[in-house]
């Protein structure tokens, strides 16, 4: 029996079709997010233990980027993290069911024939515009375009289906609540977003392949497939990071549960068909109602879901203290998330720094008390120290790699610089510390002067240090600090050499020893040298970043 030629024509257009659409959800959704970048971080910022509050962060970021997919992998990091407690990460991945709605509801209306228009304009500032910020913005509306180009494309040949003996059997088999909540579930899965599979949907349902009653269930299923991911992403994660995604399968689970019921045993799909003729519409209905009722219905019970994760996940959480060598903020995960990455290794970095200036204190504690027993929590600290430099420098290579707005990646090219000056502080710290230790066990000590002359260098280095840890960590550019910072730099470097002068005059004096004259000289360069990475970092971040 020979092929029809315009039947196979159809289902090639169609698939293109589909690949257009698939990849225009994906670059729409990419340039929200990069777009969004600077949003992200102020919004999730916001996150409280109000679960109500932060449902409502879950809808506000998931209508940015377009993807409770992505939301979910970005929640199972934190919670991996240790930046969001499950309870927290339960109401942002609830009202982040609401979010990804959005685009079901856009798809509902007929605005394909404006499709070209944007692509060209979209196309126009990825290719002539040389800002990265104007290029995401082109990139959101190429993307808008080809969403809707592929989609009308997709359905316009879908509609011999419609017609189709087989096809039409296949239907009537998967509305049956049970195969059709299965099927859902595993179209989901495949495709990795609950937007493009529900989009599919509204395809078929334009072409009129496809009515309300044979696709309820099928949308419950795809609420339910939308979790695959987050599932996957805990995978090696901690057990609270688990605990997450099973919270978000139960309550998905749970909720198709109850429209379900609800399907079956009143006129629901009724109601819906009688409020307007547009299939795509009805569907998006659908999906927008489900969700939110659910959302509604469940979110008081969050504590309920998640005790009931920790009795089919048991154990207690992991103690940090037992694994100090480790990021606390950064992992795998947050990667997928660009702009969140960027403000995540920002917070290793402070870390860093903020180990950096204890043993810096606690390098000077042990030479000016004569307390050997701090000199190895220094040590250990400093194992820290050098795990994060090589830790961090490896993920900002990578994080430099993605795509990331003009200003985030100026900062992280001056994080290079920043983290090797945290690292500097931490070796001459622990260079100190070798001074100390010396002393105590050669029983030698320095002369009253020279005890003044370590104290006050020392006051002007603590300034210096706090004051650029302060800029750092603020992202600032306060021109007073700056100059002050500067001013103490150049004291420090001329009593530095006052100092060694004073010295030189006590040795010829006869006023202390040629050995512990060594240490002092040291001691004076390592104090010098911190000051000059301390204000390094003070200076790391130029006004582009404010």
């Amino acid at each position: 029996m020979p092929i029809d030629e315009s039947i196979v024509s159809q289902i090639i257009l169609a698939l293109g079709g589909l690949g257009l659409f698939l990849y225009g959800m994906k670059l729409l959704g990419d340039g929200l997010e990069l777009a969004a970048g600077a949003k992200l971080r102020k919004i999730l910022e916001k996150i409280t233990s109000n679960r109500w509050l932060g449902a409502l962060v879950g809808v506000v970021v998931t209508a940015i980027i377009q993807s409770s997919t992505a939301v979910s992998v970005m929640v199972v990091g934190f919670v991996n993290a240790s930046l969001m407690t499950l309870s927290q990460a339960m109401g942002v991945l609830m009202g982040a069911t609401i979010g990804t709605t959005a685009t079901s509801l856009i798809l509902s209306f007929n605005i394909s024939q404006y499709a070209p228009i944007f692509i060209f304009i979209g196309a126009f500032l990825v290719v002539l515009s040389k800002k990265n910020n104007t290029r995401y913005a082109g990139q959101i509306i190429a993307g808008f375009g080809i969403l809707f180009f592929g989609m009308t494309t997709m359905s316009s040949n879908l509609k011999p289906l419609a017609s189709s003996e087989f096809f039409s059997r296949l239907i009537t088999s998967i509305s049956n609540p049970i195969l059709g909540i299965l099927f859902g579930a595993l179209f989901a899965a495949l495709i990795q977003s609950s937007s493009a599979a529900v989009g599919i949907l509204q395809a078929l349902g334009a072409a009129g392949a496809l009515l309300l009653p044979e696709s309820v269930y099928i949308i419950y299923g795809i609420h339910i497939g939308a979790c695959f991911t987050a599932v996957l992403s805990s995978i090696g994660a901690t057990k609270d990071a688990k605990r997450t995604s099973l919270a978000y399968v139960l309550f998905t689970v749970f909720g198709t549960v109850i429209f379900t019921l609800i399907t079956l045993l009143t006129p629901f799909t009724s109601w819906i068909e009688g409020f307007t003729d547009n299939v795509s519409l009805q569907i998006s209905l659908v999906h927008i109602i489900s969700t939110i009722v659910a959302t509604i219905a469940l979110l008081p019970c969050v504590n309920w879901i998640t005790k009931l994760t920790c009795l089919i996940i048991r154990g207690k959480r992991e103690e940090e203290e037992k694994e100090p060598c480790r990021l606390k903020f950064v992992d795998e995960r947050i990667l997928k998330t660009p702009p969140i990455a960027v403000n995540q290794i920002t917070k290793e970095i402070e870390r860093m720094g903020n180990l950096s200036n204890k043993n810096f204190n606690l390098s000077l504690e042990a030479l000016l008390s004569r307390d050997e027993k701090i000199i190895p929590k220094v040590s250990e600290n400093e194992e820290v120290i050098d795990y994060l430099n090589h830790t961090i420098t490896s993920y900002l290579v990578r994080i430099n790699g993605l795509p990331l707005e003009d200003h985030d990646l100026l900062k992280i090219g001056s994080y290079y610089h920043v983290v090797s000056d945290f690292e500097r502080i931490g070796d001459h710290a622990e260079n100190i510390c070798e001074i100390a230790s010396r002393i105590i066990q050669n029983d030698d000590s320095f002369s009253e002067k020279a005890i003044e002359e370590i104290k006050d260098l020392t006051t002007l280095v603590e300034s210096v240090i706090t004051d650029s840890i302060d800029l750092f960590f603020g992202h600032s550019h306060d021109p007073l600090l700056l100059e002050k910072i500067s001013n103490t730099e150049q004291e420090i470097d001329d009593k530095t050499e006052l100092y060694k002068d004073h010295h030189v005059e006590r040795l010829s004096r006869g006023e202390c020893n040629a050995t512990i004259g060594t240490l002092f000289m040291e001691l004076l360069t390592n104090l010098e040298r911190i000051a000059d990475h301390s204000t390094n970092v003070a200076f790391a971040l130029s006004p582009q970043y404010v």
